[in-house]
């Protein structure tokens, strides 16, 4: 497979996967927003929230005040923010229609309906009138993307570099959840959420939502939620769809079809990672500490990123000394050609 054609799949894949993760993140906050809280901790939840794709600088120099208006307009529909909804459905469907031959009709089409349909939805603002319902519907969109291209298309090295990217992607975002809200949780700021049992079983219950987990956490435990059981469910459990190990094993096999003679490092560095996970316990992590080992983890996710471009997508090459920084290059590029350097773009 042609590497332009490779990259425009893993990206496509990474930004749908995004969008999801992003709606799933703010239909969370304001649900939790609803909630009896004062308005120093509902600021900072929000301030939580943007912290997880590390935006609260962008969105400081944009906005003069930090409200659940203001970040819903910023992370649903602003150009400049690539992590936007807007941002990455745009990114996903260029893409898809750059390797329109490499996907199956069915998957062409809802992406490009996706985006359209998008464009209605702008326009009423439904983001603003009834965010819930607009976010349920980007989370539905990714849901019908990925069960369409899992129904349609051919099992071949296309398949493997979605799946590639979907894994990923996913893996990154809950990492980066579960060591935000985390630190959150062990903050002082955190208290003045809701005092007491009551406001942690909430807090640990959005957590779960976030990333479709509550049922599942019913199912494995049953009893009452704790912090080391969810970050144990969402780290370590095999059958939790997106739980760290579950996406690593994900990128291993498909990593494994689709190896060539460059890409022996990048599949040692996944196994190691993956086995890694298999061999971790929730009490040697948390006494490593959450936020060190989700540090180290995420640094070895961006450097598994790295090198899937390096060995299978388009090269990067480095900027000459009189030209912008890559990171800015890649911001100003069109959507439908991505870098390695987006990876680290949230």
């Amino acid at each position: 497979m042609l590497s332009r054609t490779a990259d425009h799949l893993f990206w496509m894949a990474r930004y749908t996967e995004r969008a999801e993760n992003t709606a799933r993140m703010l239909d969370v906050r304001v649900q939790y927003s609803l909630m009896p809280q004062s308005a120093q901790a509902e600021q900072q939840g929000w301030r939580t929230m943007l912290g997880v794709s590390e935006l609260v600088q962008q969105f400081d120099a944009k906005y003069d005040a930090l409200t659940q208006k203001n970040v819903i307009d910023f992370m649903v529909r602003d150009p400049d923010n690539l992590s936007s909804i807007v941002s990455c459905l745009r990114a996903a469907r260029e893409n898809a229609r750059a390797v329109r031959g490499s996907l199956s009709t069915e998957v062409w089409e809802t992406e490009n309906t996706t985006w359209l349909m998008l464009q209605q939805h702008l326009k009423t603002r439904l983001y603003e009138t009834n965010p819930s319902q607009f976010l349920e519907w980007v989370k539905y969109r990714s849901h019908m993307s990925r069960g369409v291209t899992l129904g349609t298309m051919f099992q071949d090295e296309a398949l493997n570099f979605i799946r590639l990217g979907t894994f990923l992607e996913r893996a990154d975002n809950t990492a980066r959840i579960l060591d935000v809200k985390f630190r959150f949780l062990d903050s002082d700021t955190a208290d003045t959420v809701q005092a007491g049992a009551q406001g942690e079983f909430y807090y640990l219950a959005a957590l779960l939502r976030s990333v479709s987990a509550f049922e599942a956490y019913r199912k494995v435990y049953r009893d009452a939620i704790t912090p080391p059981r969810v970050a144990a469910l969402l780290i370590l459990h095999q059958k939790m769809p997106r739980s760290l190990v579950a996406c690593m094993a994900g990128v291993v096999a498909n990593l494994r079809d689709v190896r060539n003679d460059l890409s022996g490092d990048t599949e040692r560095l996944a196994e190691e990672l993956y086995a890694m996970l298999q061999g971790a316990t929730i009490e040697g992590i948390l006494e490593e500490g959450l936020h060190a080992f989700m540090t180290r983890f995420l640094a070895s996710v961006d450097a598994l990123g790295n090198g899937i471009g390096r060995d299978f997508l388009i090269p990067v090459a480095p900027p000459l000394e009189d030209e912008v920084p890559l990171q800015t290059q890649s911001q100003t590029q069109t959507m439908g050609t991505q870098t390695q350097s987006q990876t680290q773009t949230r």
